[in-house]
């Protein structure tokens, strides 16, 4: 993979393709601490999730597929308020990479 910086910063490539996700914190994965949601886009070790709570960075989440139940581990990077009381969140899944490939052919990306 090439992972030349460009102008925005970013390492990787980034495609937009929602998902839905179990999002938790790592310390907490059950489901009563859980929040269902979805990914606004992907890399192959990282992704940007909509959260209905504010994440700080370097918080350990765990983000399970709810497709195939893949869950990956990774931190928080950034948290962006939205206007609709909602946070984008910016996800690093440290170590292995991600194939991503599966859900870009699902979604037609």
């Amino acid at each position: 993979m090439d992972y030349k910086i460009g102008f925005n910063g970013r390492m990787e490539k980034r495609v937009p393709i929602a998902i839905v996700v179990r999002l938790s914190h790592a310390q907490d994965p059950t489901a009563n601490g859980a929040e269902l949601t979805y990914t606004d886009n992907l890399s192959a070790h990282g992704a940007r999730v909509v959260s209905h709570r504010r994440w700080q960075p370097g918080d350990a989440v765990h983000v399970t597929s709810l497709k195939d139940e893949a869950t990956m581990c990774g931190k928080v990077v950034y948290c962006q308020k939205l206007v609709d009381n909602r946070y984008c969140v910016g996800l690093n899944f440290q170590g292995r990479g991600i194939t991503w490939s599966r859900y870009r052919a699902y979604n037609g990306a």
